[in-house]
């Protein structure tokens, strides 16, 4: 079996971390990043060097027009919707935050299939690979524990999207070939993910999680003060942080 695979690539912990997880399970990976029109381009920079570091394939697409569309999100108008800071953890656990960027994994996960099918259909159609020795998957990092209450960042919107992405493409309908989406870290603490990218020697200290784009992390957004709590609670120094000075 031969497993064709794109996965999304952030630049943080958490996309770092799956990304590394999926280099050594599958035959061919490309490692996608979206600029989207997010405030600020420090966390796509920290992309392009950490799939660099772990040697795969990497795809950065311009995809700005997003923030036109998904504008309502103060991680595409920061200057109209001001990033939350210093929320308790009770109060990050609540509610769905202005950093939520309008319907982004549904548009991401789109067109992250798009590319995967395109790469397949090719081997399929182009260089006579067998339709039934193949295995198409999509690799992401949400996760529904230590999260700021995104809806699409739960287990139950990634199996409402494997059935839609299947049932839209060519590669399930003719070929039988269907999308998996691999959500490795949906139900894993920032603390276990902290460990898991250390173990997997992902190079987390180029991930960048913070929603500003500083040369040190705010501390205080919501992602600051989550990873902070997991690599606490897995009683490691955040690697970012050792190499900034700031451990």
């Amino acid at each position: 079996m031969t497993i064709f695979a794109v996965s999304l690539l952030s630049g943080g912990l958490d996309s770092t971390t799956v990304t590394a997880y999926a280099k050594s399970r599958v035959d061919d990976l490309t490692a996608l990043t979206f600029h989207y029109g997010q405030a600020h381009s420090k966390e796509v920079d920290c992309a392009v060097r950490i799939a660099s570091i772990l040697d795969v394939n990497h795809e950065l697409l311009d995809i700005s027009f997003l923030g036109k569309v998904a504008w309502y999100s103060a991680l595409t108008q920061p200057d109209r919707f001001p990033v939350p800071t210093d929320r308790s953890a009770k109060e990050i656990g609540f509610g769905v935050p202005i950093t939520y960027v309008p319907l982004r994994n549904t548009i991401f996960l789109s067109l992250a299939a798009a590319h995967l099918e395109s790469t397949i259909l090719h081997a399929i159609e182009t260089n006579n690979a067998d339709p039934e020795s193949i295995a198409a998957k999509i690799y992401m990092a949400p996760n529904a524990i230590d999260y700021s209450g995104y809806p699409d960042c739960r287990p139950e919107f990634f199996e409402q999207a494997t059935q839609t992405l299947r049932m839209g493409s060519k590669l399930w309908t003719q070929y039988g070939v269907g999308f998996d989406i691999e959500i490795p870290i949906i139900e894993m603490s920032k603390a276990d993910i902290a460990k898991l990218g250390i173990e997997l020697n992902a190079p987390l200290d180029q991930t960048w999680s913070c929603y500003q784009g500083g040369d040190a992390p705010c501390g205080g957004c919501d992602s600051c003060i989550l990873r902070a709590k997991g690599f606490a609670e897995a009683g490691v120094p955040d690697p970012l942080l050792a190499r900034l000075g700031k451990a």
